[in-house]
């Protein structure tokens, strides 16, 4: 199995040798909203709204897909998803996974000590990484306008981003077939191994699964924020080493009760096990 193994880059970062995968970026940024102002003479001619100081900013919890980049050429079908999470940001421009801790000073955002997952990718994401890590690392300039959100490189090339909830709204848990892409275990997220493929659909109380080799189903209970998955019958086929330690992952988090949160087009599993926490990383297909 490919693991996605972790660096750590200390900023200001120069070049990384990085590879990665596919998304798309042909969306044009969004215009800024306008205001009406009015008197007792009459109306008067709307004025832009001010954008955000980036101390006021409140990212926290909140993800970004790039909608428009001036001053750089993205890879072909590629994206740039940004999110602020307890504390941390990550950036993924394809394949590997930029993350490190994050302050904003005045207008720029500071990320002192960056972590870049290493895989093989094309050569062409490679660079697009790079150049990433370089924007990111250098405390670029952040300025938000309603759910926009751009960030100026030292280099001048910026990178707008809309709100992935505005973007991307969230996929129904029940009724979307979810493919797993990657594997929770030992404090470490890793790939799924080349060849295999699982993948759950969760249709009136129960869920089929694709297991990796074997398919089968369980009854599931549902609330806001838990599945609990009963019993899960298999078929009982030979598989190969990569399907069945897809399979032996995917089954040891599909038991019992399960924590689950939704972002746009990604489901994430999470839960306790003897070894720590366990889980499953899921994007609808």
């Amino acid at each position: 199995m490919v693991k996605r193994s972790v660096i750590l880059l200390a900023a200001p970062l120069v070049a990384v040798s990085v590879l990665g995968a596919c998304g798309s970026d042909t969306a044009s940024s969004n215009p800024a909203s306008s205001a009406t102002a009015s008197s007792d003479v009459g109306s008067q001619p709307a004025e832009p709204e001010a954008s955000v100081p980036a101390s006021d900013l409140d990212l926290e919890g909140r993800t970004f897909v790039s909608t428009a980049v001036a001053g750089h050429e993205l890879v072909a079908d590629s994206e740039i998803r940004l999110t602020f999470q307890n504390g941390s940001v990550s950036i993924n421009g394809g394949c590997n996974t930029l993350v490190g801790g994050y302050t904003i000073e005045g207008d720029t955002l500071q990320v002192p000590v960056m972590a870049m997952t290493q895989m093989a990718c094309d050569p062409a994401l490679m660079d697009q990484d790079a150049w990433l890590s370089e924007t990111f690392s250098g405390a670029p300039t952040l300025a938000a306008d309603g759910d926009n959100l751009t960030v100026t490189a030292a280099d001048g090339s910026t990178i707008t981003f809309l709100d992935a909830a505005v973007a991307e709204p969230a996929q129904p848990l029940e009724g979307t077939r979810w493919v797993v892409d990657g594997l929770l275990a030992n404090q470490g997220i890793s790939t799924v191994p080349i060849g295999a493929e699982a993948t759950i659909t969760i249709t009136d109380g129960t869920a089929a699964v694709e297991a990796g080799c074997n398919t089968g189903s369980a009854p599931v209970a549902i609330t806001d924020t838990t599945i609990t998955f009963g019993p899960l019958t298999l078929t009982r086929m030979a598989c190969g080493p990569e399907q069945t330690e897809l399979e032996n992952a995917v089954v040891a988090v599909l038991d019992g009760e399960v924590t689950y949160t939704i972002d746009s087009s990604t489901l994430q599993l999470r839960k306790a096990a003897d070894s720590g926490e366990i889980g499953l990383n899921l994007v609808a297909s």
